[in-house]
């Protein structure tokens, strides 16, 4: 597969991420911590499946408990932080803290072996965190009050999901198919976690069953299998630059559903993502055997 491949099947995976907020919305009232055990248990089922009608069933023996111990921990932890930031703190802020992680991704890519962190690349991850900072900020809130353990909460986050992306591409040699392990594992947490925080809610109404199917098929389903192999072998800075998308999507798609209103910040925003993610790829596609930056 090349690498201009498997980046672009890697940003299917911001495309899906951008109907998260949508489908939320429309499993309400399920709780959180439930929402995504539901959601992770489908998501895993599809993998399984997907796997054992491929024929790729072989490829998960041998791997080591460590891989899908990483697995876990990433697609987990990254999602239990992060429920537990919006509790603590303001959901708005929480999140943009949490956005750091395309921004981290650029940033630590450039350790790896093989790739080159250029002045492109930073310039174009900071136009894109301005223009998610005007959307997610839009209301002209700032922070402040005594949120410090839910602002920390959503730096975890951001670290978690960076962490686990760069990582992954250090494990190449894992095949894709675990991916569906690693759902499967944090289904399971988290349903532990729910059973001891809250209560159980099953969804009121068809369009909320719907909407708990949809997050599993896609937003929390597929978007990790095409996301793994964006990261292992697609650009992954483009990637990460170019995941500043999925808030500007998710906030189109909330307008086209009539959930929200449309805003001049939201062009704005959409200028500096759509300039960041052009910066970052023209730094992409300049010769590899320059000095790095």
């Amino acid at each position: 597969m090349t690498r201009s491949r498997a980046t672009a099947i890697g940003f299917v995976a911001v495309l899906l991420w951008a109907l998260l907020a949508l489908f939320t919305v429309g499993s309400v009232p399920v709780p959180p911590l439930q929402l995504t055990a539901m959601s992770f248990a489908i998501g895993g089922a599809i993998g399984i499946i997907w796997t054992i009608v491929g024929g790729g069933a072989h490829r998960l023996r041998g791997i080591s408990w460590k891989i899908y111990a990483f697995g876990t921990v990433g697609l987990f932890g990254y999602h239990f932080f992060y429920f537990s930031a919006l509790r603590l703190a303001p959901p708005a802020q929480a999140s943009l803290i949490a956005y750091l992680w395309p921004l981290l991704i650029v940033l630590m890519s450039g350790l790896l072996p093989g790739e080159r962190l250029r002045a492109g690349h930073l310039a174009g991850g900071a136009l894109g965190f301005a223009g998610a900072a005007l959307i997610i900020l839009g209301d002209g809130q700032s922070f402040g009050g005594n949120a410090w353990a839910g602002y920390a909460l959503a730096l975890a986050c951001a670290f978690f999901w960076s962490g686990y992306s760069v990582i992954s591409r250090r494990l190449g040699h894992a095949p894709t198919e675990t991916v569906a392990i690693f759902c499967l594992a944090t289904a399971a947490l988290s349903a532990l976690a729910h059973f001891a925080m809250e209560q159980t809610v099953l969804p009121a109404t068809v369009l909320g069953w719907a909407s708990v199917m949809a997050l599993g098929l896609g937003p929390v389903g597929l978007a990790f299998y095409v996301w793994d192999i964006g990261v292992k072998q697609g650009d992954i800075q483009l990637l990460g630059v170019a995941s500043y998308a999925a808030p500007l999507l998710s906030t189109l798609a909330l307008i086209l559903a009539g959930l929200a209103a449309p805003t001049p910040k939201l062009l704005l925003a959409a200028a500096l993502i759509t300039g960041g993610a052009a910066l970052a790829a023209w730094a992409s596609t300049r010769p590899r055997n320059v000095t790095r930056s």
